[in-house]
């Protein structure tokens, strides 16, 4: 009788998980990724640069923009990976997840507070380090609907918005520069003028 009760709510799963695939409806993008600013912030634009093969493999994004910014003598390295939909297994990557796998150490992590028109909007900040070389790293999730720190957060309006709309489309966006003195502020800064940026080429508008 257990095994038939098993059974059972095993074949109901795999038919709600069928359903709920089926209701996702893939979106494109307002604008493509590359239209992002060149000049962010006092930040300038000095290449983008392409994804091996094996880490599009892992990524499976619909679409990505890996982009490197110079003010000064300091560079800053902007990546966004966009998901026309998400399912199970595409989800997005938590650079938490990915970050020691690249040999990175995250020896403190925090958030920050960016404000954007007229809103305070909570990212990640995570201080890393990699033989001896210290970065400061801002990632957020960042759909048409809204902008959240939280992976869990990040599962449970998956879910809403599978039942909802079907509409699961959304981007993880994270930079780093190195972590000097101001680099907080300036990370703050480039994101607060980023977040617009990608809200344009989602097209939506996002809130936290």
């Amino acid at each position: 009788m257990k095994r038939f009760l098993a059974t059972i709510v095993l074949l109901a799963a795999t038919m709600a998980a069928y359903g709920l695939s089926q209701r996702r409806k893939p979106d494109t993008l307002a604008f493509p990724l590359e239209s992002v600013g060149s000049k962010i912030a006092g930040w300038t634009a000095i290449g983008d640069e392409a994804l091996s093969p094996g880490v599009l493999k892992k990524l499976l994004p619909t679409s990505y923009l890996s982009r490197r910014y110079r003010k000064g003598s300091q560079e800053l390295d902007l990546f966004i990976s966009y998901y026309a939909q998400q399912r199970g297994g595409e989800a997005m990557h938590s650079p938490k997840h990915c970050l020691p796998g690249g040999g990175w150490e995250i020896w403190q992590h925090g958030s920050a507070m960016v404000p954007v028109n007229g809103r305070q909007i909570e990212v990640n900040k995570y201080s890393i380090q990699n033989l001896g070389r210290r970065m400061l790293m801002f990632y957020w999730y960042q759909s048409p609907q809204r902008i959240i720190a939280s992976e869990y957060s990040g599962k449970v309006y998956l879910v809403w918005d599978t039942f909802t709309s079907g509409h699961t489309a959304g981007s993880i966006v994270r930079f780093s520069l190195p972590d000097e003195p101001g680099a907080t502020e300036e990370g703050v800064e480039f994101a607060a003028k980023a977040i617009p940026e990608v809200e344009r080429c989602l097209g939506g508008s996002s809130k936290n």
